[in-house]
């Protein structure tokens, strides 16, 4: 998956925990009830899959210096907040149970064959490449500059249950 919507999985995740509205941690409000879900989905998304800043500032609708913001602040709340610890807490063990649950490939013809089993298919002189990688293995599926977002939609869901990246080369 890409960062982004691994990140929207981990603010789904958070407000369904937390019993707030969808898409609520994107609300401009100040708000205590938000402002403290948002920023551990934002310290979350960073430590834990490594997400850009401005990946997070971008699905969160803030700009990246808030999120570098919650990554400095990160230490001293969980140190002084109890709230904030508590969800913490709560979300970093939730998305790590999750996570926990996927799998990974080893072997990457194999990969690739589930992936053709799956749907993908790959057009033999693609002027793209999409590079599928799952734990320690890569495959590649040549497409076209026109059927590219829909072989990626396809490896999206194919995939979703494992651990996975997609480049586009």
């Amino acid at each position: 998956m890409t960062g982004e919507d691994d990140f929207k999985y981990l603010c789904n995740l958070t407000t369904k925990l937390l019993g707030l509205p969808e898409d609520s941690l994107s609300l401009r409000s100040r708000r205590s009830e938000v402002q403290i879900p948002r920023s551990v989905a934002s310290v979350i998304g960073i430590m834990v899959d490594d997400i850009h800043p401005v990946t997070i500032a971008k699905v969160i609708k803030r700009d990246r210096c808030s999120v570098y913001h919650y990554q400095n602040k990160h230490k001293s709340n969980y140190a002084n907040c109890e709230r904030y610890r508590n969800i913490f807490n709560k979300v970093y063990r939730a998305y790590k149970d999750l996570e926990g649950t996927k799998d990974f490939f080893l072997d990457g013809d194999y990969m690739r064959g589930y992936l053709l089993k799956k749907g993908a298919s790959p057009a033999s002189n693609g002027d793209v490449s999409l590079e599928v990688s799952s734990g320690q293995v890569k495959c590649i599926i040549k497409t076209s500059y026109f059927d590219y977002t829909n072989q990626f939609e396809i490896i999206k869901l194919a995939l979703k249950d494992y651990h996975f990246t997609v480049k586009i080369i």
